[in-house]
């Protein structure tokens, strides 16, 4: 039996592609705004957002770069694990702001510390800007929890083009030892820029996330000619040393292929992973959680289970 995306899923899938058939009839232009506007438009389908005891705005300063995080605890007068997020939208979209109430879930599905980055997004920053702030974050984020006490455990963890950045972080990690990373959570992570994989194309339309969408944020975040594969977490160095790693992937997710190969490097070279499939969902089934209750509630028990373990 052929697999079908989700009852739940169709009617918004619907209307989806018909917003984007109308706008292709229309030549309507991407630009770097409208794509950011939709995205902050399915904030209307994540509407539950629990109350957290401890939440707070703070800058992480170093030498000549700051970047603005949001901290999150769940019982600020115990010492937790830290886990440091770096929201989705294909390196030029998201905020700290779109993604409060996962960074909220996820603090109390962990019972952890969760540091969200607001690192700067493309085309105004690109390659390597937003990593540059991200490591900086990994770096120095103990700066910004003078007011509560954290476990040395430090766990980083990011959705879509934040799971990519996790990634990245976690190979650069091998080689310089900065920081010990003890785990990382990757849901339907990017790490393969080469869009050479079955599902770029099989899954690239009609679910959402469109692959000439793909192209066009990396054609706007890889603005030096860069060697896209050179920077791509799968084709990189993949060894022992890297995280523990919990990895979450969809059917209908463009992305599919490249975390199910990522999952499995990463066994064969002998890091623990764990890989959770979902069956009938598709890219930012996070981002719709009134649509998908279920799958989302899952999604962060599993999460919660692996930074408590």
């Amino acid at each position: 039996m052929s697999k079908q995306v989700s009852i739940k899923l169709q009617p918004f899938l619907v209307e989806v592609n018909r917003a984007i058939a109308q706008a292709r009839e229309d030549n309507i232009i991407l630009t770097p705004e409208l794509v950011r506007t939709n995205l902050n438009n399915l904030a209307q389908f994540n509407t539950r957002i629990p109350d957290i005891a401890y939440r707070r705005d703070e800058i992480i300063h170093a030498e000549q770069e700051t970047v603005p995080v949001r901290v999150y605890s769940p019982a600020p007068d115990e010492t937790l694990p830290v886990v440091i997020y770096f929201h989705g939208g294909g390196h030029m979209c998201g905020s700290v702001e779109l993604y409060d109430a996962m960074c909220r879930k996820l603090a109390l599905a962990g019972h952890c510390i969760v540091i969200s980055v607001d690192y700067p997004l493309a085309p105004e920053h690109p390659f390597p800007e937003g990593i540059s702030a991200c490591w900086l974050a990994v770096t120095e984020y103990p700066k910004v929890l003078t007011e509560i006490a954290y476990t040395p455990e430090l766990i980083i963890a990011g959705d879509s083009a934040g799971g990519s950045i996790c990634t990245v972080l976690a190979m650069q990690n091998q080689i310089e030892k900065k920081v010990k990373i003890n785990k990382q959570i990757l849901i339907y992570p990017c790490v393969d820029y080469t869009m050479a994989m079955p599902s770029i194309t099989s899954n690239g339309r009609g679910y959402l996330l469109e692959s000439e969408k793909i192209a066009w944020y990396f054609d706007h975040y890889f603005q030096q000619g860069e060697n896209r594969e050179h920077y791509s977490p799968l084709h990189g160095l993949i060894t022992k040393d890297l995280p523990k790693t919990l990895i979450f992937t969809a059917e209908f997710d463009p992305l599919r292929d490249e975390g199910q190969a990522y999952s499995q490097a990463l066994d064969q070279a002998g890091v623990e992973v764990s890989h959770h499939h979902f069956d009938d969902m598709i890219h930012a089934f996070i981002n719709i959680e009134d649509l998908v209750p279920e799958e989302c509630q899952l999604l962060y028990q599993k999460a919660g289970q692996f930074i408590r373990a």
